[in-house]
């Protein structure tokens, strides 16, 4: 069963969450909730598969630090918060959330982002995407042809050997190339460990829509 810890300050937010988690299907065991991230650090949060995590805005704004320390750490964090603009939503992901959804947005996505982040499979919310078509930053890698083929191909297979055998490579040079992507993201301040990381950077590059992932 996939497990979460709820990161949150509103006991009426966490309430809703633990109530949506237990009718999920297949459903959803939430470990810890707290008002604070040490939940997400202590046993059992610390177990969990994934974070799902409130910025908790203060007089300092949105904790961006929280998150990276998370993301840093390895662990799978679903942004839930009341901030609906871009700027939030984009330097989330670019600080490595798996993705970010406003409380607007409720269960049914809420739910699937979960499922989806325990499985490592790419989820794009609705205002997530608003925000990831409207992006019009200019630090983008210069992607080869080639290394743009590997990771549109990649974003449709279940492995990399799929990717290989279809490409008529070897598992190595495909890693290779995407190696090289994440090299090139990095390079210009947007780093993306995960696949579903490099998915949103792709979107947010007008490689890939989302419609067709």
């Amino acid at each position: 069963m996939t497990s979460i810890v709820v990161v949150d300050d509103h006991p009426a937010v966490i309430a809703g969450v633990k109530a949506w988690c237990q009718a999920a299907d297949p459903p959803i065991e939430v470990l810890d909730s707290g008002p604070g991230v040490s939940v997400a650090w202590l046993n059992p949060g610390d177990r969990a598969d994934v974070v799902v995590l409130d910025l908790q805005l203060d007089i300092t704004g949105p904790a961006y630090g929280d998150l990276k320390r998370l993301v840093d750490a390895g662990r799978q964090v679903v942004v839930y918060t009341m901030r609906e603009d871009r700027e939030t939503a984009l330097t989330c992901l670019d600080i490595g959330a798996f993705t970010y959804l406003t409380k607007a947005e409720g269960e049914d996505h809420l739910v699937a982002a979960i499922h989806a982040a325990a499985s490592n499979t790419p989820y794009t919310p609705p205002a997530l995407s608003g925000a990831l078509g409207t992006d019009t930053r200019a630090n983008r890698p210069n992607l080869t042809q080639r290394q743009i083929d590997v990771l549109l191909e990649w974003f449709h297979c279940e492995s990399k050997e799929m990717v290989a055998q279809k490409l008529n490579l070897t598992v190595s040079t495909v890693n290779g190339y995407l190696d090289r992507v994440r090299v090139k993201y990095a390079n210009v301040g947007r780093e993306a460990p995960t696949k579903a990381a490099l998915v949103a950077r792709a979107i947010q590059d007008g490689i890939v829509r989302v419609d067709e992932l």
